[in-house]
């Protein structure tokens, strides 16, 4: 049995309504439902969390997925107070022991304290921002990619947990040129190809 945990990080705040990873979130469960011997849990954010039984889920799964909208370039405020909270319940709980390094030490392995491994992730991101916005000279990213750029530090902080990354997803131009159905079909390919492979195994 393959365990699969998913966290939307979609809220309702201004004039998002986080129905866009609503979305994201549902063609999740519809694309690894295809799959056999598949479990999955899933945590809303935006409908309350108990941080305890979320350390448990991270503990529980095999793979975590997040889904989160990108706001002003970073994480949504209650989805980085989620990451605060369960991250520091999870101290010792089954996360992470330390940061990894050693009294006699200090300078080096930091970072190597995580617990979570074996486990892996994947990150989807949304963004009113159009992929070329990242790929072409001149414009506002200067030519860095989501992962390199705005999103190095989530997975750094996934790293420091010993979470394995999984080629992730990224949504552009969901504001001024959203095209659904197509990109709900290009993602669920995504989930397709990658989860064939890592359930080959």
């Amino acid at each position: 049995m393959k365990k699969i945990f998913i966290i939307n990080g979609g809220q309702d705040f201004g004039h998002s309504g986080g129905k866009y990873n609503q979305t994201v979130t549902e063609n999740t469960i519809e694309a690894l439902q295809k799959f056999e011997n598949v479990e999955i849990k899933v945590t809303h954010i935006k409908d309350g969390y108990d941080p305890n039984e979320e350390v448990e889920r991270f503990v529980w799964a095999d793979y975590i997925i997040y889904h989160t909208p990108v706001w002003w370039f970073q994480l949504p405020f209650e989805f980085k107070k989620y990451i605060d909270v369960v991250f520091t319940a999870g101290h010792a709980k089954g996360l992470y022991i330390s940061d990894g390094r050693r009294t006699a030490t200090l300078e080096i392995n930091y970072g190597t304290g995580g617990s979570l491994g074996g486990r892996k992730y994947m990150l989807t991101t949304s963004w009113n921002a159009p992929k070329t916005a990242f790929t072409l000279p001149g414009e506002f990213f200067n030519e860095t990619s989501v992962d390199d750029g705005p999103m190095f530090g989530f997975h750094k902080m996934n790293s420091f947990l010993s979470l394995e990354k999984l080629d992730g997803y990224h949504f552009h131009d969901v504001e001024k040129n959203a095209n659904i159905e197509r990109d709900m079909q290009s993602y669920q390919d995504h989930l397709q190809t990658i989860f064939e492979k890592e359930f080959s195994f």
